[in-house]
């Protein structure tokens, strides 16, 4: 029995299956099987020139080819490596599959969810970086400016890094994942600096916040039982409002010259004490050698002036004799001397002696 045209022909307006065009005779009806393999052969007509009969057994491989195709993506589908397959049967979770090809029973039996498992997403607070080859980036004041601990306003943009952790949480615990990391990575940031002042934010608890938010963040997304993993909080930009930031600076950059003369204060401190210390121990030791030094001299010249006294005991007048000479040696060693001998037969002759002592310290060759 050859294949008619059930529709009217092919002078009939259309889609590529000559289904209705949506808006006239009544509402779009998906075509069955039988349907779709009819206006298959009219299409296949008018592609084969020189006949308008098609061989039966030619038609039947084509219907089977077509059948086949259909069957495949009925019955089969592919899991990407980034995804992962959440196959549910009547609505309920039946299996969750890996990267690959898999089979399925045709929906509305069981449907397949392909959540991105692996990829990260990025959500903007308080910015929105604009797409494009001129692209820049868009303040939201609403979002960024945020209250501290010590009553103050700051302009807070941050980032947020995130993954699917749990597929089956993620699919059916929340109903908008990017709106709801979104406001509680808000709601987290602005408690978070409201526990603290201003001044550390903006300097070194940067680090400390991000990881204190991150933690705040993935707390109540687990009460939530939502599916996700906080991978990263990135802070972007913190600084005063827009207004007053000049004034800021100039307070920031006096608080930095304070920090600067203090630690120059406690540098020359920690250089001029040591010092001072270590010229007190020198004069200290120093004083303790005199010490010693005198005493031990002391202690020998009473050894002996006593061993002298004994031997004075002993032989008076020797002793005080040799004293006598002793003394005189230390005494004229150092001084000029002229000795004139009465015995040589010179009392009548007057000596010529150069007695100017200037004259004898000067050096030879001197005028």
């Amino acid at each position: 029995m050859p294949w008619n045209n059930q529709g009217g022909g092919g002078g009939r307006k259309g889609g590529p299956w000559g289904q209705v065009p949506s808006g006239g005779g009544g509402p779009s009806q998906q075509p069955d099987l039988e349907e779709l393999l009819k206006r298959s052969q009219d299409r296949l007509k008018q592609v084969i020139p020189g006949g308008t009969g098609v061989p039966g057994p030619l038609m039947f491989l084509i219907a089977a080819v077509m059948i086949a195709v259909v069957a495949f993506f009925a019955f089969t589908f592919r899991v990407n490596p980034d995804e992962l397959g959440v196959v549910m049967r009547f609505g309920k979770i039946d299996r969750q599959e890996g990267p690959g090809l898999h089979f399925r029973l045709p929906y509305p039996i069981e449907e397949v969810r392909l959540p991105k498992v692996t990829r990260q997403n990025i959500i903007e607070v308080g910015m929105r970086t604009a797409a494009g080859a001129r692209g820049g980036i868009r303040d939201v004041p609403e979002e960024s400016l945020m209250l501290t601990g010590d009553e103050n306003i700051v302009d807070v943009d941050f980032v947020v890094f995130w993954r699917i952790k749990d597929a089956k949480q993620y699919l059916f615990n929340i109903q908008n994942p990017d709106a709801t990391v979104k406001e509680v990575a808000e709601s987290a940031m602005r408690e978070i600096v409201g526990q603290n002042n201003i001044a550390p934010i903006l300097t070194e608890a940067r680090q400390k916040t991000e990881a204190e938010v991150q933690k705040l963040m993935q707390d109540v997304l687990n009460y939530y039982q939502s599916g996700i993993q906080i991978d990263q909080v990135q802070l972007q930009k913190v600084d005063p409002p827009s207004q007053v930031i000049d004034a800021f600076r100039d307070v920031q950059a006096a608080r930095a010259d304070k920090e600067r003369l203090q630690n120059e204060a406690f540098a020359y401190s920690n250089k001029i004490i040591p010092e001072a210390r270590g010229e007190a121990e020198r004069i200290l030791q120093a004083a303790k050698g005199y010490q010693q030094e005198s005493v031990a001299e002391a202690v020998g010249q009473t050894s002996r002036f006593l061993k002298v006294y004994d031997e004075y005991k002993k032989a008076p007048d020797v002793t005080r004799k040799r004293l006598y000479l002793e003394t005189m040696e230390r005494v004229l060693s150092g001084a000029n001397k002229i000795i004139l001998d009465n015995k040589t037969g010179t009392s009548g002759v007057l000596p010529f002696l150069q007695i100017d002592p200037q004259q004898q310290a000067r050096p030879k060759g001197a005028n």
